[in-house]
């Protein structure tokens, strides 16, 4: 048995490979697991007891040697397919990549049923930037000096500038929109925007809105309540009960909360409509004529109606999730459920 060895171990120094498919049959040869080498580790264990320590250190050498061999050939070849701009060799021997396919965050699927909707009906798309200064993202929207959202506790100020911060809403791009052009005007405003709140179930510190915006001659409060007749019975369903509550904000006069009955109780009450069995999805009203003259333009002649609400809230009624962090901590199990809103 050690002549078989040495035999073989003079042939492995006398090979000689020049390309891939000598390299392939040396491995199967003297490598691989059905070769010579490892035929005869296999049949070491017939070898006289007294003989088998020799015989086993003559096949380890001729084992390592073998396996230099093969490396060092490998890597030549390799590097000679390098230099010469050569696509390295493929081991078809090896398991593919599989494919995976990646699911549509829930979030993306309903601002683009949102927008879908309004574009229906004539309003058009607008965006802004998410840095913003005092002028667009307060002033300019009716808010007095001394309103609670200037305070540093509920806006995010860049750098504490008290002129730059993060937007508040995207009613900023609303000012904009007016600003740089003329009436008419029908848009809505998707967007992030952020506020300094605690996180809960409810409530995160980013989140996402959309607004719309229409000024035209003649328009009425009526115009905007049947818009939003219009939209909450396209995305929630004609079933689907609204009501508007009188409120108040500063750059809308007079104004009124929109709330829906709840998807997830059915109106019985939860944690998410807080028992009630309504949950308010935004807030609506006509564009205060300060606004309108801040922004250059004609409250006598013009007049419009505005509105916003939160993707988010929108998200948790169609898939009935009870918790507002889930869209934010990536957790693959929660984002793979989803699919478009029918």
């Amino acid at each position: 048995m050690l002549e078989k060895i040495r035999e073989i171990y003079k042939e492995v120094e006398s090979i000689v490979i020049e390309n891939a498919e000598q390299l392939e049959k040396f491995r199967i040869a003297y490598v691989g697991r059905k070769g010579v080498i490892a035929d005869l580790f296999e049949n070491l264990r017939n070898a006289p007891p007294e003989d088998r320590r020799a015989i086993g250190a003559e096949l380890n050498n001729l084992k390592n040697l073998a396996q230099d061999t093969f490396t060092q050939n490998r890597d030549r070849l390799e590097n000679e397919q390098t230099q010469t701009g050569q696509p390295a060799p493929v081991d078809l021997t090896l398991p593919g990549t599989p494919n995976q396919l990646g699911a549509v965050h829930p979030l993306s699927i309903v601002r683009a049923r949102i927008v879908e909707i309004f574009e229906r009906i004539g309003f058009n798309v607008a965006d802004g930037p998410e840095i913003e200064d005092d002028w667009h993202n307060f002033t300019a929207l009716n808010f007095p000096p001394n309103h609670p959202a200037r305070d540093m506790q509920d806006t995010f100020f860049v750098e504490k500038n008290p002129d730059i911060a993060l937007r508040t809403h995207t009613s900023s791009v609303q000012v904009r929109l007016m600003e740089n052009g003329k009436p008419p005007f029908r848009a809505i405003m998707p967007g992030r925007v952020y506020r300094n709140e605690a996180i809960s179930a409810r409530a995160h510190c980013l989140f996402h809105q959309v607004e719309g915006l229409y000024i035209d001659e003649n328009v009425s409060f009526a115009d905007l309540k049947q818009t939003l007749y219009y939209f909450a019975k396209e995305l929630f369903g004609k079933d689907t009960k609204i009501r508007f509550r009188p409120s108040f904000f500063p750059f809308t006069e007079p104004s009124a909360e929109i709330d829906i009955s709840c998807f997830i109780c059915k109106g019985k009450g939860c944690n998410i409509c807080k028992y009630s069995g309504w949950v308010e999805i935004g807030g609506s009203g006509m564009v205060d004529p300060n606004v309108l003259s801040n922004c250059g333009i004609d409250p006598e002649k013009y007049t419009g109606f505005a509105f916003g609400m939160g993707i988010e809230r929108i998200t948790m009624l169609l898939y009935q999730v009870k918790d507002i962090r889930l869209f934010t901590e990536n957790d693959v199990r929660f984002l793979r459920q989803f699919g478009p809103v029918s």
